[in-house]
C-alpha cells in the first residue's frame, strides 16, 4: 500500500474526534510561546483585532445611513448642496472608518512581522537547545532524525499560522456577533441558513488536513533523503568525489525521482481536496443568493428601506465570510495543531543520563584513576554487543593506548567514559566515584578529547582552537601555546589574518587547509583542555611520520600529570604508552607494555608484525 493510499485509510469518528481534540490542545500552547516570545506584539495584535472586528458592521451601517439619506433628499426634492449637507456627516463617518481600516491593516502587517520573527527565533532556540541537551544515542536513531526533520521544517510556520488564525478567529467571532444581532432582527431563518451552509465544507477541510499531516509525517525519510542528496551535491566536503566518480547526474536523478514521487502524492491530495471543497462551496453560494433574493423581496413589498436592504445584503456576504472564516480558522487549528504535536513531543524528550544524588557522593581519591567494571554496552536498535563484560583500571597520570581491529569497541569505550552513552550494564568509576555522580557537563569539563571524525569549524583559526576550552577563548597566549604544541603555529603565521583568518570555503575570504593542517588544529583544540584526562582518538591519521613524532614528544610533557588515553592504529604511536590495551570483539584481550605484548606473541604481536612488514 502506497503512502497516498495509507492516508485514505478509514478512521472511526471517535478516533477523529480524539485527533481533533489533541490538535486543538496545542492552540493555547502556541499562544503561550507567543506571549513568551513577544508579549507587547501579542497585546498590540489583540487591540488591532478588537478595532478591526467592529469595522465591518460599522461600515455597513454607515452605507445604510448614506443610502437612506440620499433617498430622503431625493424624495424631498432638496437642492443638491442641501442634500449633500444632510449626507455629509455619514460620509465623514464612512471616511473615518475606511482610514481606520487602512491604519489597522498596516499595523497588523507590521505587528505580524514582529510576531513571525520573534516566535520563529524562540522556537529555533528551543529546538536547538533541546537537541544539544540530549545524549548522543538520540542522534544515531533514524526515527529521531525523522521527527527532528519535521520539527525543524514545519514548527515555525505552523506555530505562526496558529497564532495568526487565532487572532482572525477572535476577530471573526466578534464581527459575527455584531452581524448576528442585526440579522436575527431581520430574519432568524436567514441567519441560520447563512451560518450552517458552510459546515460541510469545514468538515471536508478537516478531513484533508488530517490526510495532509499523515502524508507529511510518513514520508519524512524521503524528505530527509532529498535534503541529504542536496547536501552531497553542493557541499565542498563531497564535491571532489562526486566529480571524480561521476556521481552528479545519477544522484540528481535520484533526487528528482523522490521529488516527483512526493509531488504526485501532493497533487493527488490537492486535486481531491479542491474538487470536494468546490462542490460543498456551491452550497454556501446558493444560501447567500437565497438570502439576497429574500431581502429584495422584502424591499419590493416595502417592508424595509433600500438602505436597510443594502445593509442586510452587505451583512449577508460579510457574515457568511466571517462564519466560513471561523470554520477555516478551526480547520487551520486542526491541521497546524497536528504538526505542532511533533514540536511539543520533541521538546518534551528527556535525557536518560542518570545522575545520582550529589549529597551521597563519596569523596574523590586522587590515588585512583579510571575503572571499568564488568561493562556491557550495545547501541540502540542493535542486537550485537559493542562491549562485553569489559573490566580495566587506568592508573593516575598513566598513558594508556587502545588497540584493536575496527569495531572492536575502542571508540565506544571513549563514548562511555565521556558519558555520551550510558553502559547497558556495569559501572565506570573515576577517582573511586561512580561516574553516575558526575553530570555530563562536569565530565566534559574534566576530559579533553579529539575524535577521529573531528569537526572542521568554518570559523576563525582562533575559534577552531579556542573551542577546546570555551572559557579561554579570549586568552590569545593560551591559544597560541596550544597551536605551538600541536604544530599548527607553523602555518598559522602564513594565513592572511593569522589567528583571525576564517577557515574553510563556506564564507567570504575563507582559507582551505590540508587534512593534516586541520588535524593539527583539532589536536591543538584538545590541548586547550584544563581537564585531568586527555583522550586522543586517531589523532595523527592525516599527519606524516615526522609531524607525528614531534607531536608525541610534546604529548608526554603536556599530559605529565594527566591520564592520557590514546586510540591509534599506528604502532609507532602506541608503543610510547605506559600500557597498551588490546580489544577484540568488545572484550579486553591483552594488556601490557609494548615489549611485554610482543613477548607474549598474541594478537598485538601479530598486528605489529603485519604493520611492520609494510615498511620493509
Amino acid at each position: 500500500m502506497s503512502i497516498a493510499e495509507q492516508t485514505r485509510s478509514a478512521k472511526t469518528w471517535r478516533e477523529k474526534l480524539s485527533e481533533f481534540s489533541d490538535a486543538l490542545r496545542n492552540v493555547p500552547k502556541a499562544f503561550r510561546l507567543l506571549w513568551e516570545a513577544d508579549r507587547w506584539s501579542a497585546m498590540g495584535m489583540g487591540a488591532i483585532v478588537l478595532a478591526s472586528s467592529a469595522l465591518p458592521v460599522s461600515q455597513a451601517w454607515a452605507t445604510r445611513l448614506i443610502v437612506d439619506g440620499v433617498l430622503r433628499a431625493w424624495r424631498s426634492h432638496a437642492a443638491p448642496m442641501e442634500g449633500l449637507r444632510q449626507v455629509a456627516p455619514y460620509l465623514f463617518f464612512q471616511f473615518g472608518l475606511i482610514m481606520t481600516g487602512s491604519l489597522t491593516g498596516q499595523l497588523r502587517s507590521l505587528t505580524d512581522r514582529f510576531i513571525s520573527l520573534k516566535l520563529g527565533r524562540l522556537i529555533t532556540v528551543r529546538v536547538i537547545g533541546k537537541a544539544i541537551s540530549l545524549e548522543a544515542r538520540w542522534f544515531e536513531d533514524p526515527s529521531f532524525y525523522d521527527k527532528m526533520q519535521i520539527v525543524r521544517r514545519q514548527s515555525e510556520f505552523r506555530a505562526h499560522a496558529i497564532v495568526t488564525h487565532g487572532f482572525l478567529l477572535v476577530q471573526n467571532a466578534l464581527s459575527l456577533l455584531s452581524f448576528l444581532v442585526v440579522l436575527v432582527a431581520f430574519s432568524p431563518w436567514v441567519a441560520l441558513l447563512l451560518f450552517t451552509a458552510g459546515i460541510p465544507a469545514f468538515l471536508i477541510q478537516c478531513r484533508y488536513s488530517s490526510l495532509s499531516f499523515r502524508l507529511e509525517t510518513w514520508r519524512a525519510p524521503e524528505t530527509r533523503s532529498m535534503a541529504y542528496l542536496e547536501q552531497l551535491l553542493t557541499q565542498d566536503s563531497s564535491v571532489k568525489e562526486v566529480k571524480l566518480f561521476g556521481l552528479g547526474e545519477p544522484l540528481l536523478k535520484r533526487h528528482d525521482g523522490l521529488f516527483w514521487k512526493t509531488f504526485r502524492e501532493d497533487s493527488d491530495l490537492a486535486k481531491s481536496r479542491s474538487a470536494k471543497s468546490l462542490g460543498w462551496g456551491i452550497l454556501s453560494t446558493l444560501s447567500y443568493f437565497a438570502a439576497y433574493a429574500y431581502s429584495i423581496y422584502e424591499t419590493v413589498l416595502g417592508r424595509i428601506s433600500l438602505g436597510r436592504m443594502t445593509l442586510y445584503t452587505t451583512l449577508f456576504s460579510q457574515s457568511q465570510g466571517a462564519f466560513n472564516g471561523m470554520l477555516d480558522n478551526l480547520g487551520s487549528f486542526y491541521e497546524n495543531g497536528l504538526f505542532l504535536n511533533d514540536l511539543f513531543d520533541f521538546l518534551n524528550l528527556e535525557s536518560r543520563v542518570e545522575v545520582l544524588d550529589s549529597s551521597t557522593r563519596p569523596a574523590e581519591d586522587p590515588h585512583r584513576g579510571i575503572e571499568f567494571k564488568n561493562v556491557w554496552f550495545r547501541y540502540p536498535g542493535s542486537s550485537e554487543w559493542a562491549l562485553q563484560d569489559f573490566s580495566l583500571s587506568i592508573r593516575p597520570a598513566e598513558k594508556l593506548a587502545l588497540v584493536g581491529q575496527n569495531g572492536s569497541g575502542k571508540t565506544t569505550l571513549i563514548k562511555l567514559l565521556t558519558r555520551l552513552y550510558e553502559p547497558t550494564r556495569g559501572e565506570i568509576y573515576y577517582r573511586g566515584v561512580n561516574l553516575k555522580y558526575f553530570p555530563p557537563q562536569e565530565i566534559h569539563r574534566r576530559i579533553g578529547a579529539i575524535f577521529q571524525d573531528f569537526v572542521r569549524y568554518h570559523m576563525t583559526l582562533r575559534e577552531n582552537i579556542g573551542f577546546g576550552s570555551i572559557e579561554d577563548l579570549a586568552d590569545s597566549s593560551r591559544i597560541e601555546e596550544a597551536a605551538k604544541e600541536s604544530g599548527a603555529a607553523a602555518f598559522a603565521r602564513s594565513l592572511p589574518k593569522g589567528y583571525d583568518s576564517v577557515l574553510g570555503r563556506w564564507f567570504d575570504a575563507g582559507v582551505e587547509l590540508s587534512g593534516g593542517q586541520w588535524q593539527k588544529i583539532a589536536i591543538a583544540r584538545s590541548f586547550m583542555s584544563r581537564g585531568e584526562i586527555l583522550v586522543l582518538d586517531e589523532p595523527t591519521a592525516s599527519l606524516d611520520a615526522e609531524a607525528e613524532y614531534e607531536i608525541f614528544k610534546r604529548f608526554r610533557e603536556i599530559t605529565r600529570l594527566k591520564i592520557a588515553i590514546l586510540v591509534s592504529h599506528r604502532f609507532s604511536t602506541v608503543r610510547s604508552a605506559d600500557r597498551i590495551a588490546v580489544l577484540s570483539g568488545g572484550r579486553l584481550a591483552e594488556l601490557g607494555s609494548h615489549d611485554e605484548l610482543l613477548a607474549r606473541r598474541g594478537i598485538y604481536a601479530d598486528l605489529f608484525e603485519l604493520q611492520a612488514q609494510g615498511y620493509r
